[in-house]
Parts: C-alpha cells; sequence; structure tokens
C-alpha cells in the first residue's frame, strides 16, 4: 500500500440554493423501477430546504418503463424520508456499551486505523463488506473498487446474494452472459405469461397492473399461467394455476419440456444451430412422464398438459419468475430449466417472448453491472479471468495483481469466516441483515465474535445497529445524485432534491474519502456523482451491459434510456431487448441446454417437522420495514405479521383462527397469529420476512430458516423449511 496522502475534502453533493419546481426519480424500493415525480407543497415554495411533508409524489409519466403508474410504497414514500434518521456518526467500542456521536474525523481515524492494522496482522482477507440493491450505481461502483482494488480482497458481497444470484448464473451458464433479454412491452406481445416463483402482484405490482389492463381488454389473446402454491391475488388473475409442492419447480419445467417433445413442438435442428446439449437434454426430459412429475409436484395431469399444450400453441411465451425460483438449493438449475424451454421452442430474441428475471431490488441490476457480488468484476466480468482483472487493474490505475483472483466471500460464507474468528472487520451498508438473512440465531452468535463491525445506515434502530460498533449515517436515494437500473436493464438518474440530515453522507463520497486517506488519492479524486459514473459507464464499453455512451447529463436531457447503450447512440436508441440474431456471447456464439436433474428440497418434511414453511412479502411492506414501519397507511393495511396455515393443517395443530401457534424449526421457534386459509396448499405454511426483532410485534420468521443454498449461485434456499406448528399455550 501507498504511504498515506493528505486526503481531499468530501464534494458537496446537493445543496439547495434555490427552490426546485420538480424533481424525478426511480422508485427507491422494487425492481420494477418506477419512475416518480416530486413536487415542493406549495407551502414550501419560499424554503431553503425541506421537510418530508414538503413533498408530494405521483407517478413520472414521462419515464417509460412505468408510464405514471405507481404502488402505495411509491405513492407514500415522501413520508419515510425524515422519520428515524440518523445524522451523525456513532461510535462504541463495545456492545455493552451506548453509543456516543463522533465526528467523521475521528470515524476516518478508527477505520484507517483498524484497516492498517487488519492488513499488517492477519491481511485483507480478513476484511469484507456487504452492500446492498439500495446502492446507486455509483455506490456499488467506489465500493468495488475500494474492496477489490485499493485492499485487494474480493470479499464484497451485497443483499443481492438473496435475491438474484440464481438468476444471474443461470443467465450467464444458459446464454453466456448476465443480461434478461426481454423489456416491459413484451407484457403487452406476449400469447402467454408464466409467472413462476413469483407472486407478482405484491411484489411488482406497477408489472402485474400492466398485465391485468392487457387482459382486460383482450381476453382472449393473453393467458395467464401461475405456478405458486399460494393461491394469492396473482393465480385469482390466472387461467391456469398449478399450485405445485414447494420445491418441485424443476420437476414441472420437465415435465413441460416432456409434453413439448411429445406434441412435436421441438425442431431438433432448428435447436442444434443456435444451442448445444439437446441431446442430452431430450434425454433427461424422456423419463420425466405426465404420471411422474404429477405425483411429485401433486397436481392434477391436465393441468399439466395444458401448460404444454398452452405454450406449443403460443407465438409468444413470455416467462417472469422471481424469488420463489432463485432462492432454492436448485435455483440456478431451475433458472436453466426455464430459459431451456424458451431455446428449444425459439421463444427468445423476439418481441413478447423470452426468460425474463424480475429482481426484487431498486438497483440489483445496477450492481450485477458494477461487479456487486464477491466473484464479479464491473462489466459483467469476472474475478476469475485473469483477462478481466487486468483489465479493470488497468483501468482503475493499481498495478498488475492488485485484484487478488482468489474466490471472495458470500455473505454466507462471511458469516462462517466470523463463527472461525477470521473476520477482524465486517462493513455492513443500506441493508439489515439481522433480519433478512436464515438462522438469525448463528447470525447473530457468528457477528458478535466480530471485533469490528461497521454500519452505513440512513436510519436508526435496526436490528443490525445492535451488533455495530462504528455507525456511519447515509444519505440515501433522494439526498445524492445518481444512477439505478431496473428489471429491463433501464438507467435511470435519480435526482438528489433534499439535503441530507446533519452529517449524513453518500455511500459513494464515504468510501471514496477512506480510499484517499488510505493512500489511494489519484484513484479516488471524484468531485461528484457523475465523475464516479462517467468512470463506470467507459469501463462497460464493449461489454454486454454498455453504458459507454451514458452520462448523468445525458440522461438528465433525454430521461431513462436502455442498455447496451455504446458511445455514438442516439437517445432512445438503445437496445429493448438481447439476442435478437440467435448469437450467444459464448465461444461458439451458441446458447447451453443444461439437462440437470432434480434435487427438491433441502430440508424436506418429516415427522418431527412436518409442514413446509415458506416466507415472502406483503404488498406494502418492504424488506426489514426500515422504511415502511413508519407509513400509517401501509401499516393499517398490514398491521401484523400471520400465518397463513390450511384448515385441515389447522385442525391437526388444534389451531383456530386468530389463535397464537408456535412454530418451531431446527433452528429455532417463535408465536405468531394464525390465519386459516384455503389459499395455501396442504402441508404448506406461510409468514412474511418483514418483522423483526426491533418491532413491536417481533416476527423473526428466518431465525427458522436454514441456510443451505444453490452450490453454484450460493443462494440461500430462503423459501422453505421444514417446520412444526403447535398451539401456544399463553402464560398466566
Amino acid at each position: 500500500m501507498s504511504a498515506p496522502t493528505e486526503p481531499l475534502a468530501v464534494a458537496v453533493v446537493f445543496e439547495p440554493s434555490s427552490v426546485l419546481s420538480s424533481a424525478r426519480a426511480q422508485c427507491p424500493y422494487c425492481g420494477v423501477g418506477c419512475g416518480l415525480e416530486l413536487k415542493p407543497a406549495a407551502a414550501a415554495l419560499d424554503a431553503t430546504a425541506y421537510s418530508a411533508d414538503s413533498w408530494t409524489v405521483r407517478g413520472d409519466r414521462l419515464h417509460p418503463s412505468s408510464l405514471g403508474q405507481v404502488c402505495v410504497k411509491g405513492a407514500t414514500v415522501a413520508e419515510t424520508l425524515d422519520r428515524n434518521r440518523l445524522s451523525t456518526p456513532l461510535w462504541r467500542e463495545q456492545r455493552d456499551q451506548p453509543f456516543e456521536a463522533i465526528s467523521w474525523e475521528r470515524a476516518f481515524t478508527i477505520l484507517v486505523e483498524r484497516i492498517q492494522v487488519i492488513q499488517a496482522e492477519r491481511g485483507s482477507g480478513a476484511i469484507a463488506m456487504y452492500g446492498s440493491g439500495q446502492f446507486l450505481t455509483e455506490d456499488y461502483y467506489v465500493a468495488n473498487k475500494l474492496i477489490k482494488g485499493a485492499l485487494g480482497t474480493n470479499n464484497f458481497d451485497a443483499n443481492s446474494r438473496l435475491c438474484m444470484s440464481s438468476a444471474v448464473s443461470g443467465y450467464k451458464l444458459s446464454l453466456g452472459s448476465d443480461g434478461p433479454p426481454c423489456c416491459y412491452d413484451d407484457l403487452d406481445l406476449a400469447g402467454t405469461v408464466l409467472l413462476i416463483g413469483t407472486n407478482t402482484a405484491d411484489c411488482h405490482p406497477v408489472l402485474f397492473q400492466r398485465l391485468l389492463k392487457r387482459k382486460r381488454h383482450q381476453k382472449e389473446a393473453l393467458q395467464i399461467i401461475v405456478v405458486d402454491p399460494r393461491a394469492t391475488a396473482t393465480s385469482a388473475a390466472a387461467d391456469l394455476h398449478l399450485a405445485i409442492r414447494p420445491g418441485t419447480d424443476l420437476v414441472l419445467l420437465h415435465g413441460v419440456g416432456h409434453l413439448l417433445l411429445q406434441l412435436g413442438a421441438v425442431d431438433p435442428e432448428r435447436v442444434a444451430a443456435c444451442a448445444d446439449g439437446f441431446a442430452e437434454l431430450a434425454a433427461l426430459w424422456a423419463g420425466w412422464t405426465p404420471e411422474r412429475v404429477c405425483a411429485l409436484c401433486g397436481i392434477e395431469e391436465e393441468a399439466l398438459r395444458r401448460l404444454a399444450a398452452l405454450w406449443a400453441a403460443s407465438s409468444g411465451v413470455l416467462s417472469l419468475w422471481s424469488m420463489g425460483v432463485n432462492q432454492s438449493v436448485e435455483g440456478t438449475a431451475t433458472v436453466a430449466g426455464i430459459i431451456n424451454l424458451h431455446l428449444v421452442t425459439g421463444q427468445i430474441g423476439k418481441p413478447g417472448a423470452g426468460p425474463f428475471s424480475l429482481t426484487g431490488q431498486p438497483n440489483a441490476m445496477g450492481g450485477r453491472e458494477a461487479g456487486g457480488l464477491a466473484a464479479l468484476l464491473p462489466g459483467y466480468r469476472s474475478i476469475h479471468e485473469a483477462s478481466h482483472r487486468a483489465a479493470i487493474e488497468q483501468h482503475w490505475g493499481f498495478p498488475p495483481g492488485a485484484i487478488s483472483a482468489r474466490d471472495g466471500l458470500s455473505v454466507w460464507e462471511q458469516i462462517e469466516a466470523m463463527e472461525r474468528g477470521e473476520l477482524g472487520l465486517w462493513w455492513v451498508a443500506a441493508t439489515n441483515p439481522l433480519v433478512s438473512l436464515p438462522s438469525l440465531d448463528r447470525v447473530r452468535q457468528a457477528v458478535a465474535q466480530c471485533p469490528l463491525v461497521v454500519l452505513s445506515e440512513a436510519y436508526a434502530g435496526t436490528e443490525t445497529e445492535a451488533m455495530a460498533h462504528l455507525v456511519l449515517p447515509a444519505a440515501q436515494w433522494s439526498e445524492k445524485e445518481g444512477v439505478m437500473t431496473n428489471s429491463e436493464r433501464r438507467v435511470t438518474l435519480s435526482h438528489a432534491f433534499r439535503q441530507a440530515p446533519g452529517e449524513a453522507r453518500p455511500d459513494w463520497a464515504i468510501f471514496a474519502e477512506l480510499g484517499r486517506r488510505l493512500g489511494f488519492s489519484k484513484q479516488f479524486a471524484y468531485g461528484s456523482a457523475a465523475e464516479v459514473y462517467a468512470e463506470f459507464a467507459s469501463i462497460t464499453a464493449g461489454r454486454l451491459c454498455d453504458h459507454s455512451g451514458l452520462s448523468h447529463a445525458l440522461l438528465a436531457e433525454h430521461g431513462p434510456q436502455q442498455w447496451p447503450f455504446p458511445a455514438g447512440t442516439a437517445a432512445g436508441g438503445g437496445q429493448p431487448r438481447l439476442h435478437t440474431e440467435g448469437v450467444y456471447p459464448t465461444a461458439n456464439g451458441k446458447a447451453r441446454l443444461l439437462a440437470q436433474q432434480p434435487l427438491g428440497l433441502a430440508e424436506p418434511p418429516d415427522d418431527g417437522f412436518p409442514l413446509v414453511l415458506t416466507v415472502g412479502r406483503y404488498l406494502g411492506h418492504w424488506h426489514t420495514m426500515t422504511r415502511t414501519a413508519h407509513v400509517e397507511r401501509v401499516c393499517r393495511s398490514h398491521p401484523e405479521p400471520l400465518l397463513e396455515i390450511h384448515p385441515a393443517d389447522a385442525s391437526c395443530c388444534n389451531l383456530d383462527e386468530g389463535a397464537l401457534a408456535r412454530v418451531s424449526s431446527r433452528r429455532g421457534e417463535l408465536t405468531v397469529k394464525v390465519q386459516i386459509t384455503d389459499r395455501i396448499r396442504p402441508g404448506t405454511v406461510f409468514l412474511p420476512m418483514h418483522w423483526g426483532a426491533a418491532q413491536e410485534q417481533a416476527c423473526e420468521a428466518n431465525r427458522l430458516m436454514h441456510a443451505l443454498g444453490c452450490p453454484i449461485s450460493k443462494q440461500p434456499e430462503l423459501k422453505a423449511a421444514a417446520v412444526r406448528v403447535e398451539r401456544a399455550e399463553i402464560a398466566g
């Protein structure tokens, strides 16, 4: 490491020197990436700074992804801006001590000294960061440059590991690169839409409303198929609902493949021209007969045959999936299973067709582009490729070999490293893993062993803050300029339209200041987020996720744009679909058909734990409720967590409507109120994942979930764990 130099001052990112007439931004909630238009209330027009109540929010009619639509979370986001915010750095030596407010100067001194000691005594591999899909791309990019470049460890992972890493792995294995090949306009063009492992109505509501609107006006032109163990608002709109057993998604897909071959819907010669591996896949499918598939999935054979017939007859099939597919020990295999069906029937690279992963977070896509997982580098590059590391080292201005060739730690591997006493510093930014990770009791015990836990966060009082030593107040999306990429690869510039509270700073600016203080002044000499984005965009030139023709200025003038957007592209000239010529970014230009036998659940039910617990979202709440817990309208709609259980199971467990149930797994137990409903299939129960220990009605669903995950994507199987449900005895 070079000798420390005089640090540069952190740039002023937003200064409300004049009153804004309006501001545009991408919604900071789900991966749909809706456009928002924010206007100051009339009473605030003479003010120089705005409170949360000074802003009104509506959908941005000029945003091409959402066309003015907005859900309840986006509509109420202004109510979250000022509530419960962190405004100054906080520090304590020991967790049993109260926090004290400190200066940024002292905070950076602590970080520099601790990092230098750890590097000298244990090496950079003892440092790890866990980031977030709530980062702007600029935050992601500078964090990766700091950890992987300046510190020389690949121990940067993000909560996108819990969200879409199986989709990344599946796209790369099957199509040669990450990158959803579809766009939202395909919802208006598809003849058949398959929704598998996604409760789109609750988790991506604006997209679902677009689908419903079309269904109302073109009832016969659109067939909606839903695959989900629960009956939801999504399945209520379906022409066909297959309530399969949890863990049988890949079995179902193989059964569809078997029938497509039987129906003559596959042309082997055409398939061979664009994809390798058909003979092996056809041989695998031959064994997955309708009888075998339906027995395992727990569905009627007629439903499976109808699904296959709709696929075979449709002019355009669009498959949408989310956590129900990705969060599985066979997540990557299931994603590949979906893509297999599209490849063999030619349902990819054309309007109204394709395999379309819906991301759960606002900038999970941007994180993938910026290298925001342990094995990634910016521009859809890999740490495993020497040429990729060399290109990034040169671009970043670090010497050859600065980027390690060693695998970085995924988030669960970071937890395991803390258990072994191998991490000296764990830095969490813009996320709340002490609610969102599986096996939470084990996570707490591991984190308690880490000598220095740093938290960069906008909101006070989170469950992760309770485990932290150093807390850094972060400016959030409304208070800093930067871009986000939504699920259809559309890049939106989010404007800063209010002053950050107190001493809060943008994440990218915090990382850059630390980089300068560690002696890398030249590499982190950014004066604005626009400069950060310009450097990132140039690094993507010639890659599939090419941003090189984009800039803050272009996005501000012309609005959101889709990549690939190479230098020289005119505004509006981005590419809405990928792989339109049937050529893929592989060595021979062909896609790969992957033949993988289903594994089933990592933890199937048994006599001791006879039910399968699955978890998910409520429409109004967001992740771990750091924002939405403060929105009265949302809390009225979702006042408490409820255990959904089928009447037959409720009877066996001696449960009445509204009773308290004790739900136990091999890892822990919790008590929750019961909701008896036939919307969930027998043998399966459901809990929302939002309520953590900091909430008044604590219901830590992830305490019950195991940490086993997909061996390829390393995404935990957060959708299924074996549990026992009993009537809870009320004390006293």
